[in-house]
């Protein structure tokens, strides 16, 4: 059922991916680790151990595979850690900037950015189409703490200007994604998507790791692992 829903409407909510003991091991390991903190959460998380093994576990692999391939890999992971003390709401958006090896002045890709020593660049919807995005609860996602609202459908028309970004979240009806801790939000990178600030005290940590079909992107460019 969720691969139909992946392929149809570019996302889909599996519930209960992990058990809650596994989830609090996780979060225990990420405290422990001592890792490196912007407000948001932590950028390049792969390099991280404890992230690297969830990122590469097979239950995880299954869903990616599932949808891009055999081949299919994670890349990439952010933790976004929105609490009281570090509350923000993020605008209509869709995912398109990829980290990559070597920088390669390439058409239809750019602009260019460097994060914490990794290259950057908006990429076009023909390689965007072949990146997943697991985002892995390790709270509960409700009304209130700021979850993913996603607009169906958006994830057809390639990659928007900001003008048509605007256009589309005044006329197309948002969906909140309301997951359980240990639950995954499977979604592609163009579909447009934002959140809110959070009205609660409760955390609403979560794990966002990139799949993608292929390291190679042609042209002589190539993913970077972070």
């Amino acid at each position: 059922m969720w691969r139909s829903a992946v392929h149809e409407c570019e996302f889909a909510i599996i519930p209960r991916v992990l058990p809650h003991t596994e989830v609090n091991l996780l979060l225990e390991a990420l405290i422990s680790e001592s890792l490196e903190r912007t407000k948001a959460g932590i950028r390049h998380a792969l390099s991280h151990a404890s992230v690297a093994r969830l990122a590469r576990d097979p239950r995880l692999l299954e869903i990616a595979q599932g949808i891009l391939g055999a081949s299919a890999f994670p890349f990439h992971a952010t933790l976004f850690d929105k609490s009281p003390t570090a509350n923000w709401l993020v605008v209509w958006h869709q995912d398109t900037a990829l980290p990559l090896r070597v920088r390669c002045e390439t058409p239809g890709w750019g602009p260019w950015s460097i994060k914490k020593g990794v290259i950057y660049a908006h990429a076009p919807a023909s390689a965007l189409s072949k990146i997943l995005a697991l985002r892995v609860h390790l709270d509960d996602s409700i009304s209130k703490n700021g979850p993913l609202r996603v607009l169906p459908g958006t994830h057809t028309l390639g990659v928007l200007t900001d003008e048509n970004l605007h256009e589309r979240a005044t006329t197309v009806s948002a969906v909140e994604c309301l997951v359980p801790d240990g639950g995954v939000l499977a979604m592609r990178p163009l579909l447009v998507h934002s959140s809110s600030k959070s009205e609660t005290q409760a955390p609403r940590r979560v794990l966002h790791i990139e799949c993608a079909a292929s390291s190679v992107m042609g042209d002589g460019l190539e993913l970077a692992i972070s």
